[in-house]
């Protein structure tokens, strides 16, 4: 008979060793309660993640298989990983434990790819293959209802600025081009660039206020006519270059003596009087050293004493109520020369026919001060050729059309188309000077002058 093989037995209370190495033995208690079943008493191994086959011994041929196939579940864990971590999604639980702890003992470690965090999904514009169509450069939108975009606010001046122009009908015009004659401006304080539209208006509702009534053509003034006037003006033109004073003073000396000459009657003999203090109270209104009342007293060739030039002083200033502060010719015209964007000449040339205007009686009568303000500005662009004669930009800060300036622009051509013949030698020579410009010596302009005109007085206006 065959003999059977003896299993060597197991230690009570030992384990076996899988890989065949030394038996550790642990003392157990002599008391039957504490005593174990025996498990596998033969040279057999349950392998985890293998329950479903078959026991069977381990040999070395066995082994080795183990061993491969461990290392092939191995490869394919780590290659199944770099998968998922290339599609950023959890790695699937392990299938076999126990072979892929036994893979990490024997087979090396992977090297490790560092994965960088892939940024968020972006908006594309899908291309077609039969047309392209360009990406847009914004590729992520705000969505709508998002607490971090805001919206555009409009100021409270800007909103009723706008109802005001819907309501005037002003939105519904086309847009011109007009020049901004104040951006040069924005950074003196002296300009006023943010009162100057506001100024100016006032000026235009207030300016009739100060005119003077129409007192030559009635018996207001029975020993006066306009030919008086002219001569005393002409007169205090020259004593006004004489002392080198401003234009403001000019301007506000004919108004003060226009005005008073509308509300008191004056004698022939004191119309040089009048003259002499009008311009004394405009000097020490406009300028920073006006002259002295002995300076007028000795030009007027001691014909008034000083006391009567300050009897006379106070006598206007109690006609006039004490109001000197008028919107005169000049304060428009500063602002209509700036918007015409002028040179040299031209800023010479509209003051020239600026003051032929207000020389003669007839002009200040028909027309109000803006008006002569701009036909001088109007006049002097038709007399130097200036191409356009009157833009929008003109327009709209004069107030004025060509067609309302023309009868006006027409009188102070048919002026200075008269200045040579003897009359107002003091306006001439002013402006015949080269730092001037010359000016009066220039052609009037024809285009405003017809022929029939030419040789017209102009004590008939």
């Amino acid at each position: 008979m065959a003999s059977r093989p003896i299993v060597p037995q197991h230690a009570r209370g030992g384990e076996a060793n899988v890989g065949g190495g030394k038996q550790h033995k642990k003392n157990v208690a002599a008391d039957g309660r504490n005593r174990k079943a025996l498990g596998d008493i033969g040279n057999l191994v349950t392998v985890r993640g293998l329950e479903d086959k078959p026991n069977r011994p381990i040999t070395r041929s066995f082994r080795a298989q183990l061993l491969a196939n461990a290392q092939d579940a191995a490869v394919a864990e780590n290659n199944r990983k770099q998968a998922c971590a290339n599609v950023a999604g959890p790695p699937p639980p392990a299938v076999a434990d126990g072979v892929v702890a036994m893979a990490k003992r024997v087979a090396p470690k992977p090297a490790q790819k560092k994965v960088t965090a892939k940024p968020k999904p972006e908006e594309v514009i899908e291309i077609s293959s039969e047309k392209k169509v360009q990406k847009d450069k914004s590729v992520t939108k705000k969505k709508e209802g998002d607490p971090n975009s805001k919206k555009k606010s409009q100021a409270f001046t800007s909103v009723l600025t706008a109802r005001s122009k819907a309501a005037c009908g002003l939105t519904n015009k086309p847009k011109v081009e007009i020049e901004d004659i104040d951006a040069s401006d924005a950074d003196n304080e002296l300009a006023a660039v943010e009162y100057v539209e506001d100024i100016y208006t006032f000026y235009k509702e207030v300016e009739n206020e100060s005119r003077h009534l129409d007192y030559m053509n009635t018996q207001h003034q029975p020993e006066l006519n306009k030919r008086m006037r002219e001569i005393l003006l002409d007169w205090l033109m020259d004593v006004h270059s004489k002392f080198d004073l401003s234009l403001e003073t000019l301007y506000l000396t004919i108004n003060i003596i226009d005005r008073f000459l509308s509300v008191k009657a004056v004698p022939k003999r004191e119309l040089q009087l009048v003259g002499v203090s009008a311009m004394l109270m405009a000097a020490k209104y406009e300028e920073i050293w006006p002259p002295e009342v002995n300076d007028f007293v000795c030009l007027s060739d001691r014909a008034y004493s000083h006391e009567q030039v300050l009897a006379m002083e106070k006598i206007i200033l109690g006609k006039l109520e004490w109001t000197l502060t008028v919107p005169t010719p000049f304060v428009f015209l500063v602002r209509f020369i700036k918007a015409s964007n002028p040179d040299h000449t031209l800023e010479n040339m509209a003051h020239f026919l600026s003051e032929l205007g207000v020389m003669h009686y007839a002009t200040l009568v028909k027309y109000c001060p803006s008006m002569v303000a701009a036909s001088a500005v109007f006049a002097a662009r038709c007399t130097l050729n200036k191409s356009p004669i009157w833009n929008e930009t003109l327009k709209l800060h004069t107030g004025y059309s060509e067609e309302e300036l023309m009868d006006c622009a027409k009188l102070l051509v048919n002026f200075h188309s008269t200045v040579g013949n003897g009359k107002h030698k003091a306006v001439c020579r002013k402006y015949s000077d080269p730092g001037r410009g010359a000016v009066a010596v220039l052609p009037p302009a024809k285009i405003l002058l017809p022929e029939s005109s030419i040789s017209i007085c102009p004590e008939h206006f």
